[in-house]
């Protein structure tokens, strides 16, 4: 980007509060993209973390979501027990195809894929919101550091998978801790935002005999899943019907971030949060309402895991059976925390920061010995 507004410097100057270590916009005025790679931290190795294509109402808040997403990747990263660090991408624009309308085209990704190659390796990127695996494969095309590539072109395909087996882990450990049991037979689980990751969170939940009740902006996505399991699945219509559901046991935001705020906290009726979106909490404050209202949160970024899990593994060569032996120990990781939580007296997510932090920290002190 060559032309930005003093409110995009302002939001840039604010990845100084998150000790990102480095930001880098990129446009290429012949496919038309406008791009923000953010490096939040490299202590670990390389900074890891997904690409996401969403049409921004501006580039500060495009600015502003890269700088928040790679912050909580590095975490994530930490967490899932990964030698790597945070890092995140967001492409400014329509997902949809030229074709269809949108921003998307392969001139756009090859040139985006030559800004990460830029870079040199301080930054792997995968899938993430609007970008699929058949984008990946195009990116590769100008770069080693394209992970969630196709199988043919030597990647682990679609990361959506072990994502959602991971937060299926969490929601069980979460089960363990408030109510003595794993098993989510007959609970009510809500899950909000059904396309990549929440329609494969559908089948484990139903696998396990809970009763789902789903949610999505796309009718289409919806659809799909009452179609596969007719009169197993209830649709409500949208995201606040959800939250209000009677008896709801456990809530599942999907979705994009920011679910969980002043205005959905205070009429949730479920007693857990455990869900797929990053970024759930739309404010630090939002966690200590969560527990005043005795509901357990547990820390997104520490649950949706999986998927880096399994695009990490592409890195040493893929394995599924050990990338979903690993994804597995969220609910290790999961029980922990709110172990932790509860012994320091603070909630899960600031004894999972205190986790991930403690881990990065170890990590700069062996680079200096």
């Amino acid at each position: 980007m060559t032309e930005m507004t003093d409110g995009v410097l302002h939001t840039l100057f604010r990845s100084e509060q998150g000790g990102h270590e480095q930001v880098v916009l990129c446009q290429d005025r012949a496919s038309g993209l406008k791009a923000v790679i953010a490096i939040h931290s490299t202590a670990l190795g390389p900074a890891l973390g997904g690409t996401r294509f969403h049409a921004y109402a501006s580039d500060e808040e495009a600015v502003l979501d890269a700088l928040n997403l790679s912050r909580g990747m590095s975490y994530k990263n930490a967490l899932a027990g990964l030698d790597l660090g945070g890092g995140k991408a967001v492409i400014i624009g329509d997902p949809a195809s030229r074709e269809q309308g949108g921003l998307k085209s392969e001139e756009l990704l090859l040139a985006y894929g030559r800004f990460v190659e830029s870079l040199g390796g301080r930054y792997v990127t995968a899938c993430d919101v609007g970008t699929y695996v058949a984008d990946m494969d195009v990116v590769a095309r100008e770069t080693r550091w394209a992970t969630g590539r196709s199988p043919e072109n030597g990647g682990a395909g679609d990361s959506s998978v072990l994502t959602a087996f991971g937060v299926f882990q969490g929601m069980r450990a979460s089960a363990q801790h408030l109510w003595g049991d794993p098993t989510l037979r007959g609970r009510k689980v809500g899950v909000a935002g059904v396309g990549k990751v929440g329609h494969h969170l559908v089948e484990h939940l139903l696998e396990d005999g809970a009763e789902v009740v789903i949610t999505d902006v796309r009718a289409e996505s919806v659809q799909r899943i009452l179609d596969k399991h007719p009169g197993k699945v209830t649709a409500v219509a949208d995201t606040e019907a959800l939250i209000r559901v009677e008896g709801l046991d456990i809530y599942a935001p999907c979705a994009l971030g920011g679910a969980l705020n002043n205005t959905s906290v205070p009429v949730l009726t479920a007693k857990i949060v455990c869900g797929a979106a990053n970024n759930q909490l739309a404010h630090p404050g939002v966690e200590k309402d969560l527990a005043d209202r005795g509901i357990l949160y547990a820390p997104d970024y520490v649950v949706n895991a999986g998927g880096v899990i399994q695009v990490a593994d592409e890195l040493r060569g893929f394995d599924f059976d050990r990338c979903k032996a690993k994804a597995s120990k969220i609910f290790d990781t999961t029980l922990e925390i709110f172990a932790r939580a509860k012994a320091d007296g603070i909630p899960p997510a600031a004894a999972a920061d205190r986790i991930a932090e403690q881990r990065m920290a170890d990590a700069r002190l062996t680079r200096t010995v």
